[in-house]
């Protein structure tokens, strides 16, 4: 039986969660590029039929 190397195992773990973190933000910049960055934040803009926003 061997014996356990926490630390490079848990080396290995932290560099895969890394990796696909990285994966993850590259779509997701792909994703934003792809539409052009144009990005509707509702919770910006007023709702025109709400009382407050007159």
């Amino acid at each position: 039986m061997r014996t356990p190397n926490y630390n490079f195992e848990r080396q290995e773990r932290d560099k895969a969660k890394a990796a696909k973190k990285a994966e993850k933000a590259a779509a997701k910049a792909a994703k934003t590029a792809a539409d052009g960055g144009q990005h509707e934040d509702r919770e910006a803009l007023p709702d025109p039929s709400s009382p407050s926003a007159n």
